[in-house]
């Protein structure tokens, strides 16, 4: 959990007007919070039976009784799979001058991966530059629940925004955190806010930049024009299949225990026969035999009989039921719940067509992604060559991010359609593209074509006679 400790208006060396973007800030930050947390929790799966019980079937002493549920993770990783960035192409078609050293300094494309799902489950996810030594820029990538901005309607970009960059414990558990740094981006500077000796004193530095607009950009999925900054794919009505996804498991288990131990009953008994049954039930119920004589005040023989037991088919329907809305809401397939049904396909080609929204939703997915990509590289590399964006060179300007076919086609249906590509455009068969849908990895088409490039030399050199 992290607590706030910053007052914005006793920070030293901050002026009036960045301490007013900094209330603001923080103020947003605390406001989103609570949401964001109950987001975290839908997602891990720490869902309190307590917390979606109707009241009626469930009785409150099991309140704290967990249901494990992956709906949530389900909701977010099965879509962020499918979004495969594989790094920037020149408008050459060729690698971006002077980009490839900043991408695998800062592990751009294993960062993305991580970075994607935080924007899936909050909506957005933020990225912040600055300058390094080492790297030429440094990149990172921050949840909603360690940044927050404002949005600039007449830009149509963040016009200001924050990130934590460190924290420290406030207790000696560790239960709680708060900031010990924070970073606030401007049009025209980075400001270096550390707490110093005391929680109660902070000092801002003040990093200028030639970027024209904050060096932090979101990803943003799903925005509407009146929430710019996206929705998660956790939301609302989502979180309510996972409340009767949770309720309906708690339901089914209780009925099997239930199931197990079915209700007995035992009428005709003396008060020491009552007794005996009472005092030790297990012993009762795992007995195979039952012995009982005559009760001597009434003349009454004892009957033993057992009432009849609870079916779980009504809960597998409701499973079932929720499974299927769940995939409606989410674009997955039934199969992704792990629910069966009549709906689950049976062949490949019926997986394929259950996957063409999650598809659309992919390809939605990179082409916002892929323009956040674009933006964070060219600044990257403006930052590391210390320059404005408009003195970038013309293949860094026009660079694009590339990704890999959310469809995820198989190897045999890709190579067929580089064949027949190849067929018509005999050069096709010389690009590294061509490679790529035949199935090799980069390291092997490096291999390739550096091997390709030794046999030729030797053959030239047998040619001269050398």
């Amino acid at each position: 959990m992290m607590i706030l400790n910053l007052d914005p208006y006793s920070v030293l060396g901050l002026p009036p007007e960045e301490r007013g973007m900094l209330a603001k800030l923080l103020a947003t930050y605390t406001d989103k919070s609570p949401k964001n947390e109950q987001k975290h929790k839908y997602y891990e799966g720490n869902i309190a039976v307590g917390s979606v019980n109707l009241g009626l079937a469930l009785p409150k002493k099991i309140a704290g009784f967990e249901i494990g549920c992956a709906w949530g993770a389900k909701a977010v990783d099965v879509l962020a799979a499918r979004s495969m960035f594989d790094g920037f192409v020149g408008a050459n078609g060729e690698a971006v001058p002077g980009l490839e050293p900043i991408v695998r300094a800062n592990r751009l494309i294993a960062e993305y991966m991580k970075a994607c799902r935080d924007e899936l489950k909050y909506g957005c996810t933020f990225a912040t530059l600055s300058r390094d030594p080492a790297a030429g820029c440094k990149i990172r990538f921050h949840s909603p629940r360690t940044a927050a901005a404002r949005w600039d309607g007449d830009k149509g970009r963040i016009g200001y925004g924050m990130a934590i960059m460190d924290t420290a414990p406030t207790n000696e558990a560790g239960l709680t955190w708060a900031p010990s740094r924070i970073a606030l981006y401007t049009d025209t500077d980075i400001w270096d806010i550390r707490q110093l000796y005391t929680a109660a004193v902070w000092q801002a530095d003040r990093y200028p930049h030639k970027m024209g607009r904050p060096l932090m950009e979101p990803m943003i999925w799903n925005a509407t024009s009146d929430k710019p900054f996206g929705r998660s794919r956790i939301k609302e009505p989502v979180r309510r299949l996972i409340d009767g996804y949770v309720r309906t498991i708690a339901n089914a288990t209780i009925g099997l225990e239930f199931s197990t131990s079915p209700q007995k009953y035992l009428l005709g008994v003396t008060d020491d026969q009552y007794d005996a049954v009472v005092n030790d039930k297990f012993r009762q119920y795992v007995g195979s035999i039952i012995a009982s004589t005559t009760n001597p005040e009434t003349g009454e023989k004892p009957s033993f009989g057992q009432l009849p037991q609870g079916s779980l088919t009504p809960h597998v329907d409701m499973l079932r039921m929720l499974a299927t809305q769940f995939s409606a809401a989410t674009g997955l397939t039934v199969s992704d719940t792990g629910v069966v049904n009549d709906a689950n396909p049976t062949s490949f080609e019926a997986i394929q067509a259950q996957s063409v929204t999650l598809v659309q939703m992919a390809e939605q997915l990179n082409t916002g992604n892929g323009d956040a990509l674009e933006t964070i590289a060219r600044m990257a590399l403006a930052v590391a060559g210390n320059v404005r964006p408009e003195e970038l060179s013309e293949d860094q300007a026009g660079l694009v991010a590339h990704f890999k076919n959310p469809a995820l086609p198989s190897l045999a249906a890709t190579a067929d359609a580089a064949l027949k590509i190849a067929t018509n455009r005999q050069s096709f068969a010389g690009t590294d593209v061509y490679l790529e849908m035949m199935g090799f990895s980069q390291a092997d088409i490096r291999r390739i074509n550096a091997q390709e490039q030794r046999a030729r030399g030797l053959a030239v050199l047998e040619e001269m006679g050398l």
